[in-house]
């Protein structure tokens, strides 16, 4: 089962994503509504895949996501971006491995966090 942390500033949009993940048989191990409480718990969440909403990531993204990949080089990075423009360049750019759009439907949304997890192998069983 692919581990999942949510950060996200907005209390209702991480509840909905996590149920949304739980009802796809993904396991969230961790959330948090600041970039500073991401870093923090994070490395320690044994995540697989990182769920992120582009507007918590500090002014400089690709440093964030850098310093982020240091303490879990093997985690996935999805950008949840408000609007596709220039910003979606950026987010890939930033060292996202790929982007949803939130303007995209729950079915859509729910295929692409599928499809990341299916490209992720499975880690060390849980002692």
């Amino acid at each position: 089962m692919t581990r999942v942390f949510i950060a996200n500033a907005r209390s209702e949009e991480r509840f909905a994503l996590s149920v949304m993940l739980r009802d796809l048989h993904l396991e969230v191990v961790g959330e948090a509504a600041d970039w500073p409480t991401t870093v923090e718990r994070v490395p320690a969440s044994g995540s697989e895949m990182l769920l992120v909403d582009w507007d918590l990531l500090p002014s400089a993204p690709t440093g964030a996501l850098d310093d982020l990949r240091k303490l879990c080089p093997a985690e996935m990075a999805i950008i949840l971006i408000s609007r596709l423009d220039a910003r979606q360049q950026a987010a890939v750019l930033a060292g996202a491995d790929t982007f949803i759009s939130k303007s995209e439907t729950a079915d859509r949304v729910a295929g692409r966090c599928l499809a990341v997890a299916a490209g992720i192998r499975p880690g060390p069983p849980e002692a």
